[in-house]
């Protein structure tokens, strides 16, 4: 009986045991906990791919210079909106009409009805006054002397005749430049900004206008108010605002100059065929003569260079024949657009014209013994007085017939001669003359209106002070045009492509732009028709500058489609295999962590 209870004692152990297996069921359930050994291995690549993630963004991102998208948008939509016009101050003064004369503000503001009709008859072109401007008339008389001042800008009374200054004068008729002299140093034109007409009543028949080189002009022989009012408000409009143009404007895309406010002079000697003659000319005294006035009075318009070159061998490449009529070989205008040769003339080898400057070729042309004397002939059969010809936006061409044509040119033969001054200095006023016609102005010095004829004073410098004034209020609207329409499209070409690098000199050059368009706006508020020029010009310059930027025009941008396929047979297939690893040892740390539970549960 004891073996027997002894033998029951020691197997209770062993049915204990069984009955733990019978009820573990390794499919559900598991003894010990599960490790998070391989979860945070998983998890810690999977961090340090997020916490990379940034700095590979950083890497990559694009660097664009912060722009002022509103300041452009308000620039572009001002100058694509309203017409710019400048203040303009007029000035009339009536000398010597005693009897009969209309009450000062009946006078002034007939002038301005009149000026308002001529203003009306076409819708004022940019760069013009418009109806922005003042008209003040002055009565000076033996008696009396009165002064009214009406209109629609904001006179300033600046250059107020004084009255009496005329009396015992009686050289007006003698010498137009001393008189046009004596005028300015009366009015003071040059810094009070006012355009003067004055009429003397004189006893003389013949009606004579004269418009000066200065601010001013003057009326000789007119005795009736109101054929001097019509003829003032067409000297103010038609001469002073519009320099005499037909159709009211000078159109500034077609001034010769470039983007950047830069213009070359390049003056060439052609000598067709060297074996005749060989001609040279003293460039430094034509430079004297003509060049180094134009270059300063056109300063605040462009930035102007010169350059100079002599070429051999350059025949021209139009017909020509001959006329035993005129005794010479004749060209006509027919002809004109074949006559450069650009295969034999190498006129374009400017080293000072680079980048967006324009280069504006004036061409001496001597012809061979075998066409000499070459004569232009114009379309009404008449020979052409200059003998030249102008290209628009190109230059203009002069053919100089020299000295050997009438003699026997074997004698010249191959030896160098140089051009004499006399022939130098005509030569001179046809290039000044192809200059103006260039930058839109009148060659000649006469303006035929709808009541009389004005005779128009020429200056040393190529340019009378009115003239300069239509210039720059012309290019100045080009300019801020110009200037608005470029960084407009620099806004809407960066805002489209959000991978665009954006330097910060091209944030730099945009900001200053706009300052400078500022600047030029407010000097045209004033009436700084120069210094609004000079603004302008910095304005385009630098959005021209901004937009043809090298980092821009180069390939150094990329969509985000382009980014994508570059980096993502690397980082794609590896991001993927880190993500599902994780997935992968979440769900299974979460699976071996219910098989932990169940066999705690099934314990208790």
């Amino acid at each position: 009986m004891v073996e027997i209870s002894v033998t029951a004692t020691s197997s209770d152990p062993p049915n204990t045991k069984s009955e733990e297996e019978a009820d573990f069921y390794p499919n559900t359930m598991r003894k010990t906990k599960p490790g998070l050994k391989r979860l945070f291995l998983t998890l810690t690549v999977f961090i340090s791919y997020l916490i990379a993630l940034p700095f590979l963004l950083k890497s990559i991102e694009i660097y664009r210079a912060p722009l002022p998208f509103d300041d452009i948008d308000l620039l572009s939509t001002e100058m694509e909106k309203n017409h710019l016009m400048f203040p303009c101050q007029f000035q009339a003064v009536f000398v010597n009409f005693d009897d009969d004369i209309t009450a000062v503000n009946e006078l002034a503001l007939l002038i301005n009805s009149h000026m308002q009709k001529l203003t009306s008859e076409n819708t004022p072109p940019c760069g013009t006054c418009g109806n922005n401007f003042t008209v003040a008339v002055t009565i000076d008389s033996n008696s009396s002397c009165i002064h009214c001042e009406s209109g629609n800008g904001n006179g300033n009374g600046n250059g107020k005749w004084q009255c009496g200054v005329l009396n015992g004068y009686d050289k007006m008729n003698d010498h137009d430049e001393n008189f046009d002299d004596y005028l300015e140093s009366v009015l003071d034109s040059k810094s009070k900004r006012v355009y003067t007409v004055v009429v003397v009543n004189t006893k003389q028949e013949d009606v004579r206008v004269v418009v000066g080189k200065y601010r001013h002009a003057w009326m000789v022989g007119i005795d009736s108010v109101e054929k001097a009012v019509e003829k003032m408000a067409e000297i103010f409009i038609k001469v002073f605002v519009n320099a005499g143009k037909e159709e009211g404007s000078i159109r500034g895309e077609f001034m010769p100059i470039g983007a950047d406010g830069k213009v070359v002079l390049s003056f060439s000697l052609l000598n067709s065929d060297p074996h005749d003659w060989i001609y040279d000319w003293d460039f430094k005294e034509l430079d004297e003569i003509l060049l180094a006035p134009i270059v300063d009075a056109l300063r605040p318009v462009a930035d102007i260079s010169v350059e100079s070159q002599v070429l051999y061998h350059t025949p021209k490449s139009s017909y020509s024949y001959w006329d035993d009529t005129q005794g010479s070989y004749i060209f006509s205008t027919k002809d004109l657009p074949f006559f450069v040769n650009s295969n034999e003339w190498h006129v374009d080898a400017s080293t000072a014209a680079g980048g967006r400057s324009k280069v504006l070729h004036f061409v001496l042309y001597v012809p061979s013994a075998k066409e000499c004397p070459l004569k232009l002939q114009l379309p009404n059969g008449e020979i052409s007085m200059t003998n030249g010809f102008i290209s628009p936006m190109w230059g203009g061409i002069i053919v100089w017939n020299p000295p050997a044509c009438v003699e026997n040119f074997q004698v010249q033969r191959l030896s160098r001669q140089k051009i004499s001054s006399e022939d130098l200095k005509m030569i001179s006023e046809v290039f000044m003359g192809q200059l103006r016609q260039l930058f839109g102005l009148k060659s000649e010095s006469l303006y035929v209106g709808g009541f009389a004829t004005s005779v128009l004073l020429t200056s040393e410098k190529g340019f009378a002070e009115w003239e300069l004034d239509v210039l720059s209020r012309h290019h100045t609207c080009f300019n801020l045009l110009q200037c608005g329409t470029t960084l407009g499209s620099l806004s809407r070409l960066v805002q489209s492509l959000p991978r665009m690098i954006i330097m910060d000199e091209i944030g730099k050059q945009v900001k200053y732009s706009l300052e400078a368009a500022k600047l030029s706006f407010g000097n045209v508020s004033l009436g700084y028709s120069d210094a609004s020029a000079v603004s302008s010009r910095k304005a385009r310059a630098l959005a021209e500058d901004a937009f043809y930027h090298p980092s821009m025009m180069s390939v150094s941008y990329y969509s985000f489609e382009h980014c994508f396929a570059v980096y993502s047979p690397f980082f794609l297939p590896v991001s993927l295999h880190v993500l599902l690893a994780v997935i992968r040892e979440w769900k299974r740390y979460k699976v071996e962590n219910r098989k932990y539970l169940a066999w705690r549960v099934k314990l208790e």
